[in-house]
């Protein structure tokens, strides 16, 4: 009679220090993968909410320079886009190169607990909102 160790059956199985480095490998990787699907959520709703800030800036401050309410100091207001509060100011200020008005809105809106603002202006002929008469120098430099 031969005794060899091939009548043990070994079963395939992993050891206590595989399990161990498996659940330390999955410790380390879950939070870190959460993260970065928190940081990606963040940055979808961020990107959606300016992209409807940036319509209604382009929206409000069209309407204001047709409607020539753009002359004031400053103009406030709230929007309300699918049910999210968008604030609004707009600003009228003095062009120092020219006899220009520079007119900007900002829009400020909140998204995943944080406050974040789109900002749009452009430059308006100052000459005919502020005087009847006006003066043209005209100088050359060379």
């Amino acid at each position: 009679m031969i005794i060899g160790h091939n009548n043990v059956k070994r079963r395939a199985a992993f050891t206590l220090v595989e399990v161990l480095a498996a659940l330390l490998f999955m410790a380390i990787v879950i939070p870190v993968a959460m993260r970065a699907i928190q940081i990606a959520s963040r940055a979808g709703v961020v990107s959606q909410r300016k992209a409807v800030a940036s319509r209604i800036a382009e929206r409000m401050l069209n309407e204001m320079i047709v409607t020539s309410q753009y002359q004031g100091t400053s103009v406030k207001g709230v929007i309300y886009e699918a049910q999210l509060p968008y604030e609004w100011t707009l600003r009228s200020e003095p062009w120092t190169e020219d006899a220009m008005l520079m007119v900007s809105l900002n829009v400020t809106f909140q998204a995943q607990g944080q406050e974040y603002d789109v900002n749009l202006s452009t430059l308006l002929d100052n000459t005919t909102t502020t005087n009847t008469t006006s003066t043209t120098s005209t100088s050359m430099t060379q």
